[in-house]
């Protein structure tokens, strides 16, 4: 079996997936790339009860299938092309309720949150396509430029990584600022104040903190940290 490790890796990344309810049944593909294949969850399948064995390996170059049983998912196009346009190595595509919500009804999440930085900043709404399509494909390319994930009209969520982890840990924070940019559009209605986003000064302050403390990683107590 070819990209056993790969394989693997999708099977139980769609078990976290759907454990946080952000799958529900077929809704939804992953991929991870390894070199100049790319292992994906087939067409049909309940994101949350595949096996490694029912994942199946496509060629990055024309998505030929060089190995597995079943069909590749239709979204084949779309993955492929964001393999070609960036340095993804994974990438996590659900129907995610509230970012499917924020999508129907606004062109972006703005930066309401800094932990929105980690995927690039606002979140854009990719204009829709028919599924499984080179338009489709062509417009999250568009939206994924420079981010980390990006919301598809009346479609969904998407999101990229370095590692299948990751793009994981992405796709669930765009569903995290989704939901909390959809919290304060609900309180916004009662205030009649827009949510407040980051300015500039701000975002680079930010960033500038994450830099110099290591945001974001486990740290070891220095001895003279400790306290005595």
């Amino acid at each position: 079996m070819l990209l056993p490790d790969e394989r693997a890796a999708l099977a139980e990344a769609g078990r976290r997936l759907a454990g946080r309810g952000l799958v529900i049944g077929t809704s939804g593909n992953l991929s991870i790339r390894h070199g100049d294949l790319v292992a994906v969850t087939p067409t049909g399948g309940v994101i949350g009860e595949l096996t490694a064995e029912q994942m199946t390996v496509i060629r990055l170059e024309d998505g030929a299938v060089v190995d597995g049983e079943l069909a590749p998912t239709s979204e084949v196009p779309m993955h492929l092309a964001i393999y070609r346009s960036s340095f993804a190595n994974a990438i996590t595509h659900t129907h995610a309720t509230t970012s499917t919500a924020i999508g129907l009804v606004a062109d972006e999440i703005p930066l309401v949150h800094y932990a929105m930085l980690g995927l690039g900043g606002a979140l854009r709404v990719a204009d829709y396509a028919c599924y499984g399509t080179d338009a489709l494909a062509e417009l999250v390319v568009k939206a994924l430029e420079f981010k980390q994930a990006a919301l598809m009209r009346n479609h969904g969520s998407i999101a990229v990584g370095p590692t299948l982890a990751k793009a994981v840990d992405n796709l669930e924070l765009c569903e995290w600022a989704a939901q909390t940019y959809h919290q304060a559009l609900l309180a916004s209605a009662v205030t009649g104040r827009a949510p407040r986003e980051l300015t500039q000064a701000e975002q680079e302050e930010v960033i500038m903190a994450a830099l110099s403390t290591g945001y974001g990683t486990t740290k070891k107590i220095k001895p003279e940290d400790e306290a005595e």
